[in-house]
């Protein structure tokens, strides 16, 4: 055979071509013109061995330069249990599918069982699916279970201190379904809840209000009485927050919140060059049959014994396509697992001592950074849990800084404005690499000349 992995014979090829009527492999293009046709070998490298191939990947990985990472802004470097890999790369779970038959799938339907349970003690609601992409897609579908619930009602508002990435896939949703957005101005790095109560007054046909704590800016929004003003204007109110902060900080459902939904990232999944993430959505139990995806419950068999089933299935696969209310790949069922196990081995205790070391960590090098000079903090006064935004005051550009901090080892946050700079720090940042950081912000700001020769470089 010409090629060794392809299982067809020249016999089995002549059978399936007679069946298909033509002679040739060729005959089979016919109406592809020819002038569309290659008629050239493939530009491929020629064969390699198993050493070669490793080698030439090995190469490949060695161009990447890994960088001490103090950006956020809705994904961060957590640490990540080495349990957690060895557990999911056992076959049951590595090669587990969507559970359409509970009696062979006792362990899939387990383990989302186990999700949703704690899914729901972090946010406060008793009712969480299983599960969705990422964030940005967990709060569009929550903008959408809004518009469901309220019936003829289109009109959704979106605080302007919410992640931008979720604001625009939210958009994208309400352009395609006609729901109007409608945005909450911000005032000092806050909701403007003044405004968000003038917006409400009188008003018949919002659906929904979506909020962020933290926010953007890493601020913790206080959200008293919201709830009340936003039910008594018939509407629904959405809270999300990094899933990993839910342990920490007053969650959701305290807030009286209908629906929590966001990025459960934070939840020990590496970052990986950009994903993949999961996207978390809990829910009162009014709105349990306008819940998106699939809901795993527990029973007993004949025999009395625990197990595990669908309770609801709301997926296109399940139930009719025009019924269904969402399409949850495979996927997310194993980074449901993921968080499962990452927060069985962590518990409260250890997403607490998780937020302490990173909120520390934050205003440690917040006040460090301040005292150089070089950077002020944007919303003085207001708190934040491990997420500040700084203004760049040096002589030379915040574009240069960022630059000769990543030839040095350091991606140093996330530039947010032309003179602005979002900075996170997680329990993965030791103070050795913070004091590091300072040191390298006080040094360029006070450089007479921008610090990109190979010298200079080293100075960092």
């Amino acid at each position: 055979m010409a090629h060794r992995y392809f299982p067809h014979t020249p016999d089995d090829i002549k059978e399936m071509l007679g069946k298909c009527g033509v002679e040739t492999l060729d005959d089979l293009y016919a109406d592809v013109p020819d002038s569309l046709r290659l008629k050239r070998d493939y530009d491929l490298p020629t064969q390699m061995s198993e050493s070669q191939v490793r080698e030439y990947f090995t190469d490949l990985a060695e161009m990447n330069r890994p960088l001490t990472c103090f950006a956020g802004a809705g994904f961060y470097d957590h640490y990540t249990p080495a349990v957690i890999q060895a557990i999911l790369s056992r076959s049951e779970f590595l090669t587990a599918y969507t559970p359409y038959q509970p009696e062979v799938s006792q362990g899939t339907l387990q383990y989302i069982f186990e999700y949703q349970t704690m899914m729901s003690e972090l946010t406060g609601l008793p009712v969480s699916n299983a599960s969705m992409y990422d964030g940005s897609t967990a709060v569009a579908e929550a903008m959408m279970m809004c518009v469901a619930a309220g019936r003829k009602k289109n009109r959704v508002l979106v605080s302007a201190t919410l992640n931008p990435i979720y604001r625009e896939v939210t958009d994208t949703y309400a352009g395609y379904h006609g729901v109007t957005i409608e945005t909450i101005p911000e005032s000092g790095g806050v909701t403007d809840l003044e405004a968000l109560r003038s917006m409400l007054e009188g008003a018949s046909d919002i659906a929904g209000v979506i909020l962020p704590t933290p926010n953007y800016y890493g601020i913790l929004e206080d959200y008293t009485g919201v709830a009340d003003m936003v039910h008594a204007a018939k509407a629904l109110l959405v809270m999300t927050a990094p899933a990993s902060a839910l342990g920490y900080i007053r969650n959701p459902g305290e807030w009286g919140a209908d629906i929590a939904a966001g990025e459960a990232q934070s939840l020990g999944m590496p970052l990986s060059f950009g994903g993949p993430g999961l996207g978390y959505m809990c829910c009162t139990k009014a709105l349990m049959r306008k819940l998106p995806g699939r809901i795993v419950g527990a029973t007993t068999d004949p025999s009395g014994q625990r197990v595990f089933v669908l309770t609801l299935q709301a997926r296109e696969q399940h139930i009719r396509r025009d019924k269904a209310t969402s399409n949850i790949c495979s996927n997310q069922g194993l980074m449901a697992l993921y968080a499962a196990v990452y927060l069985s081995l962590m518990g409260p205790q250890g997403l607490r001592e998780v937020n302490t070391l990173s909120a520390s960590g934050a205003h440690y090098l917040a006040d460090r950074l301040v005292e150089t000079g070089a950077f002020e903090l944007k919303y003085p006064g207001k708190p934040f849990l491990n997420e500040f935004v700084l203004r760049y005051k040096g002589d030379t550009s915040l574009k240069d800084f960022m630059e000769v901090s990543a030839a040095s080892g350091c991606l140093a946050g996330v530039c947010i404005a032309e003179d602005e700079l979002l900075v996170c720090v997680t329990e993965n940042r030791t103070k050795e690499e913070m004091d590091r950081y300072v040191w390298r912000a006080d040094t360029f700001s006070k450089a007479q000349t921008p610090l990109f020769t190979p010298e200079g470089e080293k100075t960092f």
